[in-house]
């Protein structure tokens, strides 16, 4: 430690630490613009210049190491002048137009201008002008308001991962630029617009709407991927105008991904679905709530006496409440079936009594940043968990080995020691080897039914470098992606990778899908409970039903007849789209708990409006298993009311028992009445062995889907600038260079893909980093959902 005076007062800071970070230890405000916690240090906007006993001139706190005995004057006569002519300078090409920019009010350059600035100006040449720069459907500019802090290119660099922006030019003649025919494209890209102190960077879908004082500030937590990172979300009139981070270091630190900031502008999106509406003789009529919901549990009873208890079926989304998935199981277990699932992308269920417990990240999210190995198996992890990817990539900057199994070859803008691009189906054969080199490394001896499974496989490099990372680069970690948990080998790989964990001694996580992919199965949303052993007393008794799958036909002749969806789109949240909306169209009743019309009206019976997670209260389990509670933001729109309110009146009116509460902290209580912490429930571990790992098709066209960012969730598939962005727009279908020749296809081509019963037709790109005989076309997106399973064969031919 090392002792300076800073304004006369004593403190303690480590070695290597700057005048800015003792400043900060005892509450001294440093005036600054280019300075930012989680960035470099720049010091190019002098602004924190300080005086330094026996310095020849003033020094810039951010940039300036202490030294022991060092005395620092912030307010000194010397550094204020400093400072003021700072000022001066930065407000020479600056335009008066602060009336009318969207910073205004928020603005640090001018909060500093009235301590530090004069109330003329001596300049008298012509101010220098910039053209402003398309940088995308985002972020809107106004560059000759930049005061080139470089805080935006910096970003770029070292936590995005990937250089968008650049200085070209000197002194008055500096601008920041993106590449020549660019957009900046990140999926963290937003977050530059918090770090521009002026106002150049501004939100496009935010500009000219809404003024920073009119707006109240309330927190709340992102909804959509399994980081549930913490919010602020800005109101004015009962409406949702903009979504800002909140701090918390253990999760979001102070960033937000694209799609969290972004996508409230689906919240208000004109297809709100605002009133009950029935299904009588072929047309939709408005109704009161009343009528909807009386009709609706007579016709679920009417199904039930009809086909009995297995005829009813609930499909819930993990973008739900616990609360509400709480309720929604419990009124289909009170009616005496337990046909209730929320994983709707997973296909392979035969994992279900194997699990210790619920699966989770299985470690903290903060642990990530200091692990040293870490092995990503099937996973788009940049798109499926953005801020995750972040962490990793700071990990790798301080040393950590980044280890990869994936049917995809995405650019992850860091290093990546290790990978092993295989086709899809032959994922559990490239774990199964892994395995081995691991158990031969550690000179472990395993049972003859896994040696004889292991023998034949060939020792590659590639997997015993990966396994030497794990056990050579400790703490270690291996995660299993959203890819592989909608993979029909589901169940294999999980099996092969918690292995893998105990040979190496790593730890062992699931990447959470949604946002209560944790909490969806504490709440009990799954049809068969007695797999997770310890959470088994909140649910003893509870009867067995069919999964997601079998629901919707994939695995049983009689599958339901009724149907109650809860914030589900089954042509989008699902993993085989044809299949679910024929069981949906096939089916005698089903109602829709929907914010969103959409397309409900082609299947549903009856429609209920509910609504979206700022107008609820309630708990996200993160895939930490960190309960996090909020509360609504604005008033419910129009005649919607929250899902958990919708379920509890229609239980009283089906005569359920134990549905009198008032409050969502009454339901709250009845989840989480045991252990809020939820350590014991929380496991990844599995029982079972690997019997195969199957037979190689050579001559079949496997397909690759995975779910675009941007279309993850209804209220994602409706922020209409997110559906502008390069991410939402480029669905194509990928394939290497090697099949395109073999089916004649050229990059720009048309081609129809044919699965199951339907065809689509796509626009041809290449990538010669995927497998051999794979196509890559992402499912939940109207271009595509017309085909069947995410994975399978698939046919594609020249139009």
């Amino acid at each position: 430690m090392v002792n300076i005076e800073i304004d006369g007062k004593q403190v303690s800071v480590p070695k290597g630490s700057t005048i800015m970070d003792g400043a900060k230890e005892v509450g001294i405000y440093i005036p600054h613009f280019c300075y930012h916690k989680k960035l470099s240090i720049a010091a190019n906007c002098r602004m924190c210049l300080v005086q330094v006993e026996k310095a020849p001139k003033p020094l810039p706190a951010c940039a300036t190491p202490v030294m022991d005995g060092m005395k620092v004057y912030t307010h000194s006569k010397q550094a204020v002048t400093a400072q003021k002519g700072v000022m001066e300078f930065l407000l020479i090409n600056h335009p008066l137009d602060c009336p009318i920019c969207d910073q205004g009010g928020e603005c640090q350059l001018q909060d500093l201008a009235v301590g530090y600035g004069s109330s003329g100006s001596r300049y008298q040449e012509a101010k220098r002008v910039v053209s402003n720069k398309n940088l995308g459907p985002l972020i809107s500019t106004d560059m000759t308001r930049c005061i080139h802090c470089t805080r935006c290119v910096r970003f770029g660099q070292e936590i995005a991962g990937i250089m968008e922006l650049g200085m070209a030019g000197r002194g008055e003649h500096a601008e920041i630029l993106s590449f020549v025919g660019k957009t900046v494209d990140s999926e963290l890209s937003g977050n530059v617009i918090d770090l521009c102190p002026v106002g150049a960077l501004v939100s496009k879908p935010f500009r000219y709407t809404a003024r920073t004082w009119e707006l109240s500030r309330r927190k709340s937590i992102s909804p959509h991927c399994g980081l549930g990172s913490n919010l602020i979300v800005q109101v004015k009139q009962n409406r949702v105008m903009r979504v800002l981070p909140r701090d918390n270091e253990a999760i979001n630190e102070c960033w937000l991904s694209d799609k969290d900031r972004f996508s409230y502008e689906g919240l208000n999106s004109e297809d709100r679905l605002t009133q009950p509406m029935i299904r009588q003789d072929g047309t939709w009529q408005e109704c009161s709530w009343q009528e909807a919901l009386e009709y609706t549990a007579s016709n679920l009873l009417a199904v039930k006496e009809k086909y009995g208890t297995q005829g009813l079926g609930a499909l819930g989304s993990a973008h739900s409440t616990t609360e509400e998935l709480y309720l929604l199981q419990k009124l289909m277990r009170g009616l005496g079936s337990g046909n209730i699932d929320h994983r709707l992308r997973q296909s392979d269920f035969s994992a279900d009594k194997q699990l210790h417990g619920i699966p989770w990240l299985g470690t903290s999210i903060a642990e990530i940043s200091k692990l040293k190995s870490i092995l990503i198996v099937g996973s788009t992890l940049r798109k499926d968990h953005p801020l995750i990817a972040q962490r990793i990539r700071q990990a790798v900057k301080k040393g950590a080995q980044l280890n990869l199994v994936n049917p995809v070859d995405d650019d992850l803008l860091t290093k990546v020691s290790n990978k092993v691009i295989a086709a899809p189906d032959l994922i559990a054969k490239v774990l199964a080897g892994i395995l081995k080199s691991a158990l031969t490394m550690k000179g472990t001896d395993f049972p003859q039914e896994l040696r004889d499974i292991l023998a034949p496989l060939p020792d590659t490099d590639q997997a015993r470098s990966i396994a030497a990372s794990l056990i050579e680069s400790a703490p270690a970690a291996v995660y299993l992606g959203n890819l592989a948990q909608h993979h029909p080998d589901y169940t294999k790989i999980h099996i092969l990778l918690n292995a893998i964990a105990e040979a190496t001694g790593a730890a062992f996580g699931v990447l959470g899908e949604a946002a209560n992919s944790v909490g969806a199965y504490m709440a009990g949303a799954i049809p068969d409970l007695t797999g997770l052993s310890s959470a088994v007393g909140l649910y003893s008794g509870m009867p067995v039903g069919l999964n997601a799958a079998q629901m919707l036909g994939g695995a049983v002749e009689n599958k339901c007849r009724g149907f109650i969806l809860m914030n589900v789109e089954p042509e989008f949240d699902t993993y085989n789209a044809q299949q679910a909306m024929n069981a949906m169209k096939a089916s005698d009743f089903v109602v829709s708990l929907s914010v969103y019309k959409g397309s409900v009206h082609e299947y549903a019976d009856v429609m209920l409006p509910i609504v979206p997670f700022t107008e609820t209260a309630g708990t996200f389990v993160n895939t930490e298993g960190r309960v996090q509670n909020f509360n609504g933001v604005v008033a419910p729109l129009g005649e919607s009311r929250p899902a958990w309110k919708v379920l509890r009146v229609l239980a009283n009116i089906l005569n359920l028992n134990g549905f009198g509460y008032e409050t969502v902290e009454q339901i709250r209580d009845d989840v989480f009445s045991e252990d809020a912490k939820l350590d014991k429930y929380l496991s990844n571990s599995i029982r079972g062995s690997v019997l195969d790992l199957g037979i190689r098709q050579e001559n079949v066209i496997q397909r690759i889907g995975e779910v675009p960012i941007y279309h993850a969730d209804p209220v994602v598939r409706r922020a209409e600038s997110l559906q502008q962005t390069r991410d939402a727009t480029s669905i194509c279908a990928w394939m290497p260079l090697s099949l395109m020749e073999k089916l004649g296809v050229n990059a720009g081509d048309q081609i129809r893909a044919a699965q199951d019963e339907d065809t689509v037709q796509l626009e041809a790109a290449c990538d010669d980093k995927l497998p051999v005989n794979c196509v890559r076309i992402p499912g939940a997106h109207p271009k595509t959902f017309a085909l069947g399973a995410l994975f399978g064969e698939i046919t594609v031919e020249k139009l």
